[in-house]
């Protein structure tokens, strides 16, 4: 147990060293913080030049929220919950795999060092963009988990901004489900896991953001924000009441499974769930919504 507590304390302050310095002494190419920020300003930026809803403000409905939970959830909550969590099922992990004689070089599939780059990151980017689909369709088929993946469907307006608006527990749910499958893996460096999470963020940005594209031919691979603003309409057909478009970056999985929907331009849908004009406006009421509200 002293160990696990010696993980956790090394985990807050590694990561606060980590934080500080990615804030106020940037010196990488791969710096978390500025990254978010550049692709926020450059995808906002696409919003206001080319905006799908041109009655929609630009600094739209709950604009502010959703900014405050985009750094709120990429950061800070890694410094309470995500590190120290991470870096502690790590260790149980291993310890675990210690019981039975092996170590996590016994039990991965390859080593992605052994192929080529451009193999590898493809490869990280596909497991790990699959693995998200799978926990994204549990989020909205297990009612326990729904509850806490309301606070992303809260969003009445769309913008780049909301697509970081979640609560505290999703990335515990979408961490836990990725971590042996990127484990059994293995291989990939920092450098790696930033050039898939920036286009991931992009991707992620573009598809909540007031643009009405879709790519073109490139919309049976990558999400799109006229696909993906089906995924946060209201109003469903019994078929797919437990939601549609389901991808995050990739709208493949949707084709490949029959999740897709896009039965007209849903420009001006209403967005939202059943029963959400109750639903908590404000940040800590959100976050504590999923424990305290009546059954």
């Amino acid at each position: 147990m002293e160990r696990y507590i010696e993980i956790i304390l090394n985990a807050y302050k590694g990561y606060w060293n980590y934080l500080k310095n990615e804030i106020f002494f940037p010196n990488h190419w791969d710096n978390y913080f500025y990254g978010l920020i550049i692709i926020s300003l450059a995808v906002w930026l696409l919003e206001i030049i080319f905006p799908w809803r041109k009655s929609q403000a630009i600094f739209r409905k709950d604009f502010w929220l959703d900014t405050f939970y985009m750094f709120f959830n990429f950061f800070l909550l890694n410094l309470i919950v995500l590190i120290a969590l991470s870096n502690t099922a790590e260790h149980m992990f291993n310890d675990i795999l210690g019981v039975f004689g092996l170590s996590i070089s016994n039990v991965q599939l390859f080593d992605v060092d052994t192929l080529p780059k451009w193999l590898g990151l493809l490869i990280f980017f596909l497991v790990s963009d699959f693995v998200q689909w799978n926990t994204h369709h549990l989020l909205h088929r297990v009612p326990f988990l729904w509850e806490f993946h309301k606070v992303h469907h809260s969003v009445k307006q769309m913008g780049f901004a909301a697509h970081l608006r979640y609560h505290w527990m999703e990335p515990v749910v979408y961490k836990s489900a990725l971590y042996i499958p990127i484990a059994l893996i293995g291989g990939f460096d920092a450098q790696d896991v930033a050039i898939v999470h920036f286009f991931a963020i992009t991707i992620g940005h573009l598809n909540h953001a007031n643009l009405g594209w879709d790519y073109g031919i490139f919309k049976y691979i990558f999400n799109n924000p006229k696909m993906h603003i089906w995924h946060h309409a209201k109003a469903l057909p019994e078929h797919v009441r437990y939601g549609v478009n389901y991808g995050l970056t990739l709208s493949i999985w949707d084709y490949l499974f029959k999740t897709d929907y896009l039965p007209y331009s849903g420009k001006d849908i209403e967005l939202g769930f059943e029963g959400d004009h109750n639903f908590p406006k404000k940040f800590m009421e959100q976050e504590l919504f999923p424990f305290t509200k009546k059954q």
